[in-house]
């Protein structure tokens, strides 16, 4: 069969086209230039897989590489907590601009809601905001709590429904808060909770979406909380367009080039990835099962592939190692490569990037947990008042920060161009 035939003449412009009138994506539009964005909340936070997520996509799908993150999660902390460690674990060398905060579960009591846990929750929550100004954080995207899972969960007597309306409740408090001080607000419950009715559903009511504990997600569940603070930090989710055209040769938006483009063959080089996914279809440890339930690809992950003028009436798209048929109206309109294929040609990188934000996210936590935080036991002690003791704690904190530069610049490092092959073959 006969591929595509792209004019030859217009390979050089085609290599370096922007799609006319496509506009540069507005990635992130809360975080400015060389935002500092620390990630906090409670054990849901500190197991470190949404705050991967999050760091990962806007650096490597967004194209943010300006960005800096820090992970500040505590197993057991509530809202009051983590208020009073502030000024002492943020303002050690981090410094933050932006601030995401994911409290609620502890602050629950795990318990059905009485007016004290409002009360104490909505205290804990104001004195965060208040807090993160004085910091100089200019950008607060208050959070939620999350969800419990609605077959899992049991604690102290109290089932999974009280402890979500608990919950629930407590969200609501969030987003009046975040209304109050005009910060912005991320639902993490709702979307929690309508993707596990609609998993569980389909895949069983042993399917775990809050983690068979009954709290604490797994992959499926951390994809969804992810979702939901990228959705609050405005982030529009194109991550890239690609256009081929009989006339014209092929053009992409930015972050991407053609490398040539002849008989339906493109070769490209991108700098902006896909979000890629764990591989299991089923199975709660793999973010890529809970996909057909969330509309993180529809979203947050549109890398779409246009054929406007396709000579037959349908296609075989090969990309990587997969090859899918469609018909030349799908192709018109724009399929997205992310959704249509299981496999991709950036799976590889992305792993790695993913690695390397891991591995920077552990050692944060080990930063923050076993010194920085401990330097407060001795705010009040004699020790603390000379300049030898200033001095000691000065090289401490210098040492950490250089150290945490150093894991920041590798992740970034492992950010590499990815090149990728799509092939066009029209079909009788």
């Amino acid at each position: 069969m006969k591929r595509m035939i792209i004019r030859a003449g217009l390979l050089l412009l085609a290599a370096t086209a922007l799609l006319p009138g496509f506009p540069r994506a507005q990635e992130a539009p809360l975080l400015p230039r060389n935002a500092r964005l620390a990630i906090a909340g409670d054990s849901i936070t500190e197991q470190k897989i949404y705050s991967r997520y999050i760091e990962t996509y806007l650096l490597a799908c967004a194209g943010r590489r300006d960005i800096s993150v820090f992970q500040f999660g505590w197993s057991g902390e509530t809202a009051p907590e983590f208020a009073a460690r502030m000024a002492n674990d943020l303002g050690a060398f981090f410094k933050p601009t932006a601030m995401t905060t994911c409290y609620g579960m502890n602050d629950g009591r795990y318990r059905p809601y009485e007016e004290t846990i409002g009360k104490n929750y909505e205290a804990g929550m104001r004195a965060i905001i208040k807090k993160a100004r004085e910091l100089g954080v200019t950008t607060v995207i208050v959070g939620s709590p999350g969800a419990v899972d609605t077959n899992f969960f049991q604690k102290s007597g109290t089932g999974a429904a009280e402890y979500n309306a608990n919950l629930r409740q407590l969200g609501n408090l969030a987003r009046e808060i975040a209304a109050e001080y005009k910060a912005s607000f991320a639902d993490v419950h709702a979307p929690l909770i309508e993707a596990m009715a609609r998993a569980k559903a389909v895949l069983g009511e042993n399917y775990d979406v809050c983690g068979r504990d009954g709290v604490h997600p797994g992959s499926n569940g951390h994809l969804v909380m992810a979702y939901a603070f990228l959705k609050a930090l405005g982030c529009d989710g194109n991550i890239g367009e690609i256009s081929v055209n009989r006339q014209g040769g092929t053009a992409v938006s930015s972050g991407h080039r053609v490398l040539s483009s002849t008989g339906g063959e493109i070769k490209l080089e991108s700098e902006r990835y896909p979000f890629c996914y764990d591989p299991d279809p089923r199975s709660s440890s793999s973010n890529r099962s809970i996909l057909p339930f969330l509309p993180f690809n529809q979203e947050l992950n549109r890398f779409i592939l246009k054929v406007p003028e396709l000579a037959s009436a349908r296609a075989r798209v090969a990309w990587g190692n997969e090859s899918k048929e469609f018909t030349a109206g799908q192709l018109a309109s724009g399929i997205n490569l992310a959704a249509e294929f299981d496999r991709t040609p950036f799976d590889g990188a992305f792993q790695k990037v993913q690695q390397s934000v891991a591995v920077q996210q552990y050692f944060q936590t080990r930063a923050i947990r076993s010194l920085v935080t401990n330097l407060r036991a001795f705010a009040d002690d004699e020790i603390s008042g000379g300049a030898e003791w200033q001095n000691a704690v000065n090289v401490l904190i210098q040492k950490l920060k250089a150290r945490d530069d150093q894991f920041q610049a590798a992740v970034r490092a492992a950010i590499i161009p990815v090149q990728h092959t799509i092939v066009i073959t029209p079909l009788p």
